[in-house]
This record gives structure tokens, sequence and C-alpha cells, in this order.
């Protein structure tokens, strides 16, 4: 066999995997439309740590419809993680610019200014690890939540699905973990601190009175007001 002819099956045999991995995709993002995530790629990978220690554990995580989530949660999260969330199609590129600056000082992957699109994305089918090989994969989903779902079914499910603490997911499993009432009666400082905590919420879930916790509650609870919720 010839190089050529090598490399032209070595190519289709790639582009094949490719496809099969978007129709995958596609697949279930057209199941999460009408129907919750029995368990995302994150909730796995979690389940496994957690059981590799204890044979009978088990995730904290129940899926509660849209209305069932505070407003102030709702008001919480975009103004934390996602402030052009109702305006973008899945990227914010000034976000993305700043991330690739802080990633090239640093001479590693620290940062990639993820919207909630691409958050959900990471969620529900990849891992937490910090590769550009990943982002690539990221951008893919992104690409096809934003199209596939409207943008308030994109919130719900990652409301829902984000992880919360150690074992914890989604705003109900939270709301119930730290402060002992349901997703839909969460204060505005409850809201705000859940909010917080989600860039590192296994750290913070063991430093619930870190000063710095406190300091990011003090400026979400700021930014609230002007939060655009789908």
């Amino acid at each position: 066999m010839s190089v050529g002819r090598a490399l032209g099956l070595t190519l289709g045999a790639l582009a094949a995997l490719a496809f099969l991995w978007l129709a995958w995709i596609a697949a279930h993002i057209a199941w999460y439309r009408f129907y919750p995530p029995r368990e995302t790629a994150f909730m796995g990978q979690r389940m496994d740590e957690l059981r590799a220690k204890d044979a009978k554990a088990a995730l904290s995580y129940r899926f509660v419809p849209y209305a069932q989530i505070s407003v102030q949660l709702k008001r919480a999260m975009i103004a934390a993680e996602d402030a052009k969330f109702a305006d973008h199609g899945g990227f914010d590129w000034d976000g993305i610019r700043n991330a690739y600056e802080k990633n090239r000082k640093s001479g590693r992957v620290v940062g990639g200014g993820s919207t909630i699109t691409q958050q959900l994305a990471k969620n529900l089918f990849l891992s937490p690890a910090r590769s550009y090989w990943r982002k690539a994969e990221e951008a893919v989903v992104t690409v096809l939540l934003e199209a596939m779902l409207p943008k308030q079914r994109i919130f719900e499910l990652y409301l829902n699905v984000i992880e919360w603490g150690n074992g914890v997911f989604g705003a109900e499993a939270a709301a119930r973990r730290y402060f002992g009432v349901s997703a839909a009666q969460l204060t505005v400082e409850q809201a705000a601190k859940l909010a917080a905590m989600t860039p590192s919420p296994r750290l913070f879930e063991r430093r619930p009175n870190s000063p710095y916790l406190a300091g990011r509650v003090v400026t979400i609870m700021a930014r609230m007001p002007a939060a655009v919720v789908p």
C-alpha cells in the first residue's frame, strides 16, 4: 500500500470517528431539550472518585424545572459567571482574549474565559482537564448547544448539573446542602454565596468562611440587579 493511500485511509477513518462523535453529542443534546440528564460526564468522574473510597457513595442530584429555581440564583449566576449570556452566541470573545493573555504569560492553561454555555458543554460531555484540545472539543459542543437549544433551556440545564461540592450537583442539591431550603427559596445573599463558590466548589465547601468568598459575595450582590436573566 502506498504512503498516499495509507494517509488517505487514516484521514478517512479519523473523519468518520469525528462524524460519529458529533452525531452522538447532537443526539444527546436533542434529548436534553426535553428531558433532564440522568448523569453527566462530571458526575460520572466524581462518582468513580467517591466510590474508590466508599463503595456505597452516592451523588446528591435532583433536577428541578426552571420555574422552581430562585430568580435570585439566576441573577447571581449571570452576574458571577457570564454577564453577556443573554446576548452572545456561546462565546465571550473579550473574555477569551483576556484568558489567552493570562495563559500566555503563565506558560500553561490557567483559565479559559468560559461562558455558561461552554461550562455546560464541559460538564455534560467532557472533563475538568485543562488543555487546548479539551477547549477545542468544548467549542464544538458549545456551538451545537447554542444551535439546538433555546437560551433558557441552556441556563436551566446549567443550573441543574453544575458541581457545588463533593458529590453535590445542581441548584436543588446545593440549596439543601448549604442552607436547608429548596432552590426556589434561596435569598439574595444565599444565591450570591452559591454563585461565588462555583469556580472552586469543593474548596469553598471546606472553607465556607473564607475572606475571599465573603468578598466575592459582596461583589456579586452588587452586580445582581443589572443581570439579564433569560
